[in-house]
Parts: C-alpha cells; sequence; structure tokens
C-alpha cells in the first residue's frame, strides 16, 4: 500500500494524518496498522520516531469510539519526554475525530492530571510510575481499555521499569490487545510478550527497506553549546547551492534561524506553527534561492521537493532510521551529487551507531574546519563581492569619512585588513575552538589526562574501559592512551584535540552497569 486511504481509514483520521504532513504509509506502517486496525496483538521491533508512533497510533485513535467517555487506550513510554511526543502527535492526528489524550509523568501536579481525568478521556499516555500511582490512587480507571501499548519497552527495562510495568498489566482487563515496540528483545522483553501476548503478529522492517541514498554522508563531533559555531563554519567551508538544515523541534528552528539571519547568512524558517500564508513565502523564497537555508522540522519539510538542494544538515540528530532516510533523500536528486552531513554531540554517538547500523553503512568522521581554512575558502567570494561594490555605484560616502580620518592615523591597508577582521568575527568564535582548559593533568605530552572513579570493583579491564571510550564517544580505540586501573578508581589519557568530547560523553555514563564520573586528573606528585 502507498497511500493512507488505502486502509480504509476514516475521513476524519486521514485529515489528521495529512495535517502532519504524511504523503504515504511508511515501511513500518504498512506492516502494522492492518493488524492493529482488526485487533492482533503486534511486536515490532523498531526504533524511536514519528514513522513507528503512527503505525501503531492511527489503527488506535481510528477505534476509539468517542461517543464513549472513558480510557480506551493506555501508552506506556519510558520518559516524559517520550510520553509527551507521543501524546502530541496522538492529539494532532485525533484532532478532527475529537480524541482527548494525555499525558501523564512525575515532576507535573498530579491534582491537574487527576482533574484532567475526571472530565474525561479516550487515551493515556504516561511514564509506569505515575500510571501506577494513579491506579492505585483509583483516579485511573482502565477496566475498559481496549488496547495497551509498550513503547520502547527495552529502554524502560533498562532505567528498571519491569515491576511497575508488570503491576500496571494487573490492572487490567484480562481480553485486551497489546502492541509492543523494542528496539531490541532481550528475554526479559520475551518473557513479558510470552507471559501477556495472544500469537502476536511480530513486525520489522528489513535493511534493504530503510537503505540510504547514495550520497556522501559525513559527521562532525561538536559540542552542544557550540553547535552554531560549528554550524557556521561548515556552511562556509562547503561549496553548495541551497541547503535544508532540520531541526527536532519548532522552538529549535526559530532560534536557529533567528542567529543565521543575525550573523547575515540568507535563512528561513519552516514549521507547523506557521500559518500557510508564511510557509508558501518562505518556500517560494527557498525554490527562487532568495534564501539559501530552509531550516524546518521534520513534519515540515515533507513534501518539499526543490531538486537542487545540495546538501541536507542534520543539526539535531533524527530519532529514527526513517527520518533520517527521508532527511538525507532531499539531497541528490535528479542524477546530482548529494551531502548530508550531521552534527553529533558526546549523548548522540549511540543513536550515531543505531543509524549506521540499520542504514549497513558507517558515516565518515571529519574533523570540523580551522578559521583559517574558512577564511581561505571564502578568500575569492570575499573580493568578488568587495569589486562588485565597487563597481556597482553604492553610495559609499557614510563610511569614506571614516576611512579618511583613520587613513591619518593607519595605512590604507591597514584599515582594509582590520576590517575584513571585523566581518570575519561577527561571524564566528573561538570558542568552538577552545571549549575547556584542562589545565595541567599530568599527562604525556599532546594528551589530557582524566580520573575515573570506577576500576577493578567493576571488573573493569584496560580494554573494556578503552573500547567504552572509543565508543562513546566516536573515536579510534588506537587513540586511547596509557590507562591505569586501581581498586576504586581509573586514570586514562586522550589526545588534546578529542579531550572535551570525551570528557562530556563519559560524564555520567555507564560502563559495566556502574555510573561513571570522569574530572580532570591532578598533576602527578613528584619526589
Amino acid at each position: 500500500m502507498n497511500r493512507f486511504d488505502q486502509f480504509q481509514l476514516s475521513p476524519e483520521i486521514l485529515r489528521g494524518i495529512h495535517s502532519l504532513g504524511f504523503e504515504e504509509p511508511s515501511p513500518i506502517q504498512v506492516r502494522c496498522i492492518p493488524p492493529v486496525l482488526v485487533g492482533d496483538d503486534v511486536i515490532g521491533q523498531a526504533q524511536t520516531g514519528p514513522g513507528k508512533t503512527a503505525a501503531f497510533g492511527i489503527p488506535i485513535l481510528e477505534n476509539i469510539d468517542t461517543d464513549k467517555n472513558f480510557v480506551q487506550s493506555l501508552i506506556l513510554a519510558p520518559t516524559r519526554e517520550l510520553a509527551i511526543q507521543v501524546s502530541e502527535e496522538l492529539r494532532r492526528i485525533g484532532r478532527s475525530k475529537r480524541v482527548r489524550t494525555l499525558s501523564i509523568y512525575g515532576g507535573q501536579a498530579i491534582g491537574r492530571q487527576v482533574k484532567a481525568l475526571q472530565q474525561g478521556v479516550h487515551v493515556v499516555v504516561g511514564t509506569p510510575g505515575r500510571l501506577l500511582d494513579h491506579l492505585r490512587r483509583g483516579t485511573l480507571q482502565v477496566d475498559r481499555v481496549r488496547t495497551i501499548v509498550l513503547d520502547e519497552a527495552d529502554e524502560m527495562l533498562d532505567m528498571g521499569f519491569i515491576d511497575d510495568i508488570e503491576a500496571v498489566m494487573n490492572f487490567l482487563p484480562n481480553r485486551q490487545q497489546m502492541l509492543l515496540f523494542s528496539a531490541t528483545m532481550p528475554p526479559a522483553i520475551r518473557n513479558l510478550a510470552n507471559k501477556y501476548m495472544r500469537s502476536p503478529k511480530y513486525i520489522t522492517v528489513s535493511h534493504g527497506e530503510v537503505t540510504a541514498p547514495i550520497i556522501q554522508q559525513v559527521y562532525y563531533r561538536v559540542l552542544e553549546n557550540f553547535k552554531v559555531d560549528a554550524l557556521c563554519r561548515i556552511l562556509d567551508s562547503e561549496e553548495g547551492e541551497l541547503s535544508i538544515i532540520f531541526c527536532r523541534t519548532k522552538k529549535g528552528v526559530d532560534e536557529l534561524t533567528e542567529s543565521l539571519q543575525a550573523r547575515g547568512y540568507l535563512a528561513g524558517g519552516l514549521h507547523g506553527d506557521l500559518a500557510q500564508q508564511q510557509r508558501d513565502r518562505v518556500m517560494n523564497a527557498f525554490r527562487q534561492s532568495e534564501i539559501e537555508l530552509l531550516i524546518a522540522t521534520d513534519v515540515a519539510a515533507r513534501g518539499i521537493d526543490v531538486g537542487s538542494v545540495s546538501h541536507v544538515i542534520n543539526f539535531d540528530i533524527p530519532q529514527d532510521v526513517e527520518s533520517y532516510v527521508h532527511r538525507i533523500g532531499r539531497t541528490g536528486r535528479a542524477g546530482r551529487e548529494g551531502v548530508a552531513l550531521t552534527l553529533v554531540t558526546p549523548r548522540e554517538m549511540k543513536q550515531l551507531r543505531l543509524i549506521e547500523k540499520e542504514i549497513g553503512s558507517r558515516l565518515r568522521a571529519r574533523e570540523l574546519p580551522t578559521l583559517e581554512e574558512v577564511a581561505a575558502k571564502q578568500q575569492q567570494s570575499w573580493m568578488a563581492q568587495i569589486e562588485e561594490t565597487i563597481q556597482s555605484g553604492v553610495d559609499l560616502s557614510l563610511f569614506e569619512d571614516m576611512v579618511d580620518e583613520l587613513g591619518q592615523r593607519f595605512s590604507a591597508e591597514k584599515v582594509a585588513v582590520a576590517a575584513l577582521h571585523l566581518a570575519f568575527s561577527e561571524r564566528f568564535s573561538r570558542n568552538v575552538d577552545a571549549t575547556y582548559n584542562f589545565g595541567e593533568t599530568g599527562a604525556s605530552p599532546g594528551m589530557v589526562r582524566f580520573f575515573i572513579n570506577v576500576g577493578r570493583n567493576v571488573n573493569m579491564r584496560p580494554q573494556e574501559l578503552a573500547k567504552a571510550i572509543a565508543e562513546h564517544a566516536g573515536i579510534s580505540l588506537r587513540a586511547v592512551g596509557r590507562i591505569n586501573i586501581y581498586d576504586r578508581f581509573s586514570f586514562v589519557e586522550v589526545p588534546e584535540d578529542v579531550a572535551p568530547f570525551v570528557y562530556e560523553a563519559l560524564r555520567q555514563s555507564k560502563i559495566n552497569g556502574a555510573r561513571v564520573n570522569m574530572e580532570p586528573a591532578r598533576p602527578r606528585t613528584r619526589s
């Protein structure tokens, strides 16, 4: 099936699907929607993301009876962020049908949640602990729930929610439909399925169905606080026509658009909160090359078909492989060469590795261009712009007096060089190169030495620590330097140029199940 109307969905749900910009069902949606619609139990092995959420959300919303004012579907998610994301997507799809959706999670006032439940809700999305709290209080009634969904079941298992999930299941009627989605299928998840599911349909998307187009795919390691500066360097070092830059949120689109415009880039933002007239104006400007950078969310970018897009840039890494493939497919069209660039922060390396595994290839790591490399790349462009300005006859009298005054104290060459330096410096911050000053750590020349609060007490060996550092930080195993492991702590050396990335990647991470804290080491004492 290549159209949503082939699923025999109601006009209201189809309107909701189209409002999100979905053009055609993804492979996971094609396989999930029919069995869920008819009431089958389903196990879906898939990463998180909008494609998967709609795969179970569309048939659930289709089967909701809005004339009945009680909870008909219960969705468990591991984190408040995912609960909010799933709830929001279902709310938008079910808006025309008037399906009422509520997200409940810890950290939010429980009284407000109780009041919302009392007013009547059809779909509840929540974290296991807070759902269980409501069930025990009697503020959430689930005796007439038709469908329960365990979303990112393996993540809930990793976070220690297995007992809470079992407790929630004990409150439910025996004959409800159950849907389970998980990126991996460890034994505990299989045990859950065997215990609660009835002849489930097993659905997965093969690697061949999510293969990426043959285009150049590259990633840059960046630190979260300096992503905009890193992006500017990349933009000024790449030779391209039009570029689409993807952000995860609407707020992210607005903030990045404003930042790039302030630095002189021809940029426009596109997301679902814009009025149709605004969307049309931005898209027309992009098609006519009046703006060179289109900053967009995944939803807003659906339906964009501009053949001359030379670059796709993932400012925020996508949450699933389908979104990654969908994004980068916007470039490399009609036989043209395309380039897909992804900015990856330390905590996103795990997600990058999942995407690489699904598409069956590794993205090539590339170092951020230096200021000197960018300046060299831009020289011809600046010279052409200056020449064009001189020949255009534009009124420069405002600046002539300034140049005359400065010319009495400095040579014309010094004034011109200083002006170019100012213009260049406005775009960039040197902080992207000097984020941390770890000081003297007692390391070998060119290295930084770190203290780690775990050692032999968690059965850690040097090769395991080196491998963990390489995987978390996305660096070569050979780059990890000297390692000393003691009973309750360890020391490790890494090259200075990747030390900030290693530091952010390993802080508050886990190695061998133990929570890790990493700090710059103190210099060795010399006798």
